[in-house]
């Protein structure tokens, strides 16, 4: 009921927030309703004119032109600002969720499947986007019905109590038309989000899926739900059916009565004749209201997608404080007894430690240890539920978000490519205005180190070549990422399992480079080779959600069996554990990039 009421409010909401044209709408749809009311008045007074031979008539035929011109005029002018009203509000309502979903950051793909996102923010939307139409429209309707009962109070009390007896009938069969559709409109837009997220599923992995040629397979997986949302749509088409054939008998009865009671009251002197076709005619505008179910429908439709959009609304924005960092301690990352779940009932519990400002930190640990739930925690991807992280002695979230981005940068297993050109996606955040000066620089050098160069100056326009026509490999597409990273990163460089896709060579390479165009800053290395850990001067050793260990890698091999298993759990058994190196994923569905296929 409580969820029910929030869409509501967000229903009128949207409605309120229509601006001009669902202004025009509502005079299209409000003035026609108005003239329709006085239609009949003006032909009754003609033909009471025409009968008693009074001239009258012919004003009165004039007037009853003018208003079905007037009629025509709303209906095209009601017609066309429908259709703008609707795309306006579906607009508007994507950009706010937009928005939201970004403004959360990667924290709410934790509770929305990437699949579900995508269905609130464009059918839900749309449907929601209908309202002030719904609205205005199902509003016009009751001006004939509400002045069909003020004319008939004038006309005849007996005919205005046919009409309101008819009219409670036609009400309870709107009422529940409405509680129904809303139900049915729900669980059809929830199964729709089902297979939209089976759907991006299946395409993040679709080299998978071609290679173990599974493909008939998956399309079945994909539509399991279909039987359910087929159910959902003939619930859908039962309602309707059932309030259309209700409000069907409704109508005709309730016309069959007032002109019943007309007649008597004709023959019985008590109306005239023009009386009785303006009665009638007032009758059927009252009856009129039972036309109201493709709106109430529709109405019902956007209170479901309300319900759906309230939740992605209901979702935190990350806050930024206004902090900066200081001067000295360039890097210091801190985690105090930082704890954080995830849905599947996994985490990190209690974690402390410090890397100092310039030192390299490789984070070890089998799958699903929580290697890259802390690297997200450490430049403020996702908050902790519990404890602090602090760069430099200042929290996260008390920096300002240009402080922070500026500070800290992410280099992803697998990375995103955005921007309009493989240029702009290095430099990605660091200039809104285009690249200049430092900026151009900065980027050149970290393309680089991160031996990006080597492939990108091969291109057919160098680096402006458009990303779209740069297909890369998962190795060049991860040095894309190491250069990004070091582009943005002032303080602290985050490299969750960011050289899997590379040869070793080519990861030696950049380890070497990276290390000398660190600048002093601080490196979190999410680690699954013993050629990077050894290659760091501290080593942090998660298990099962706790910090297990921490010290210099020498160190920990020598005295922990189960570190030295971290490492040799996937290696070829013909190989000396020391030198085994684990090329595998985490395994581990990184928070803060969507996995996909493409490793190279």
């Amino acid at each position: 009921m409580r969820t029910m009421a929030a869409a509501d409010r967000t229903v009128a909401r949207t409605t309120r927030d229509g601006g001009l044209w669902t202004a025009v709408l509502a005079l299209g749809a409000l003035g026609g309703a108005a003239l329709q009311l006085l239609l009949p008045s003006a032909i009754g007074r003609a033909i009471d004119g025409l009968v008693s031979g009074n001239a009258s008539h012919d004003r009165w035929t004039f007037v009853a032109a003018g208003v079905v011109a007037g009629i025509a005029a709303c209906e095209v002018l009601t017609a066309w600002a429908t259709g703008v009203t609707g795309a306006e509000s579906a607009a508007r309502l994507r950009r706010v969720l937009l928005d939201r979903v970004l403004g959360a950051g990667p924290a709410i793909t934790r509770r929305h499947p990437e699949g579900d996102l995508a269905t609130r923010t464009g059918l839900n939307a749309e449907e929601l986007g209908q309202a002030p139409a719904a609205l205005v429209t199902a509003a016009a309707l009751l001006i004939p019905t509400v002045g069909g009962l003020v004319a008939l109070a004038f006309i005849d009390l007996w005919l205005l109590g046919a009409l309101v007896a008819g009219l409670v009938v036609i009400t309870f069969v709107l009422r529940g038309f409405l509680r129904a559709t809303t139900v049915h409109a729900a669980g059809y837009q929830r199964t729709q989000s089902d297979i939209a997220g089976r759907l991006t599923d299946a395409l993040a992995g679709i080299r998978t899926i071609a290679a173990a040629g599974t493909a008939d397979l998956e399309a079945r997986r994909i539509l399991t739900p279909l039987p359910t949302l087929r159910e959902h749509g003939l619930r859908l088409w039962r309602a309707n059916a059932r309030a259309g054939v209700q409000a069907g008998l409704a109508v005709p009865l309730l016309e069959v009565v007032v002109l019943t009671v007309g007649g008597w009251r004709l023959v019985s002197g008590g109306l005239t004749l023009g009386a009785l076709y303006a009665a009638a005619r007032y009758a059927v505008l009252g009856a009129g209201l039972s036309g109201a179910l493709g709106q109430v429908g529709q109405l019902a439709r956007s209170r479901a997608a309300a319900a759906r959009v309230n939740e992605v609304l209901s979702e935190p924005v990350t806050a930024y404080g206004n902090r900066t960092l200081p001067d000295d301690r360039p890097g210091t990352l801190e985690f105090r007894d930082v704890t954080v779940g995830t849905p599947d009932g996994e985490g990190l519990r209690g974690v402390d430690f410090v890397v100092p400002g310039g030192a390299a930190t490789a984070v070890v640990g089998r799958s699903g240890a929580g290697k890259s739930l802390l690297a997200a925690l450490a430049g403020r991807l996702l908050d902790p539920d519990e404890g602090t992280v602090l760069l430099d002695g200042v929290p996260l979230p008390e920096l300002s978000r240009a402080e922070l981005r500026a500070a800290v940068g992410y280099a992803f297993e697998r990375p995103v490519l955005l921007g309009e050109t493989v240029t702009d996606a290095v430099a990605l955040g660091l200039s809104r205005g285009g690249l200049a000066g430092a900026h151009e620089e900065r980027v050149l050098s970290a393309v680089s180190a991160a031996r990006a160069d080597t492939f990108l100056e091969r291109l057919p326009s160098g680096y402006d070549t458009a990303l779209e026509d740069a297909p890369m490999s998962g190795g060049e597409s991860q040095r894309m990422g190491i250069a990004r990273a070091l582009a943005q990163g002032e303080r602290l460089l985050v490299l969750d399992d960011a050289t899997s896709s590379l040869d070793t060579v080519t990861e030696r390479e950049i380890g070497a480079a990276l290390t000398g165009a660190a600048d002093g800053r601080t490196r979190l290395l999410v680690a699954h080779r013993i050629t990077t850990a050894a290659e760091a001067d501290h080593v942090l050793w998660l298990d099962g959600g706790r910090v297990r260990a921490q010290g210099p890698h020498d160190e920990l091999w020598q005295a922990h069996p189960g570190y030295r298993a971290v490492f040799a759990e996937d290696a070829p058994p013909d190989q000396p554990a020391c030198l085994r190196e684990e090329d595998g994923l985490d395994g581990e569905a990184s928070v803060h990039e969507r996995p996909a296929e493409g490793d190279g």
